[in-house]
């Protein structure tokens, strides 16, 4: 399966300052969305705690995280962001996908709208 990114704008959650936007890893291997901490921190989004996250490798790796308002494709969501190392690719997690309904199609390895979001 080859990699999907897409163009994702995060912003605070009072929509109070511009936002980052960016081309985001689409990795649905990944929870939470994250994306460099100094971006987070430029549009505004506060950080609201710590806690460890493993890496792909298998490492740990302890960042702080915060929530944010995450817009693609003409959809929006609030999620939980990771502040990530500053040479990290933004990624965008499965719950930021689950939440409005979009999932990867993985013939194409393109974003595919549901008809209706699952209640299940």
């Amino acid at each position: 399966m080859g990699l999907t990114h897409i163009t994702v704008k995060l912003t605070n959650l009072a929509k109070s300052k511009e936002g980052y936007e960016a081309i985001f890893l689409v990795d649905t291997g990944a929870i939470h969305c994250l994306a460099p901490a100094s971006e987070l921190q430029k549009a505004g989004i506060e950080v609201e705690g710590k806690d460890t996250y493993e890496l792909a490798n298998g490492e740990p790796l302890e960042c702080e995280y915060g929530f944010a308002r995450v817009s693609y494709m003409g959809s929006e969501t609030v999620s939980q962001v990771i502040f990530g190392p500053e040479k990290a690719e933004p990624i965008l997690g499965v719950v930021a996908l689950e939440n409005t309904g979009i999932i990867v199609d993985p013939k194409t390895n393109s974003l595919k709208r549901l008809p209706a979001i699952s209640l299940k």
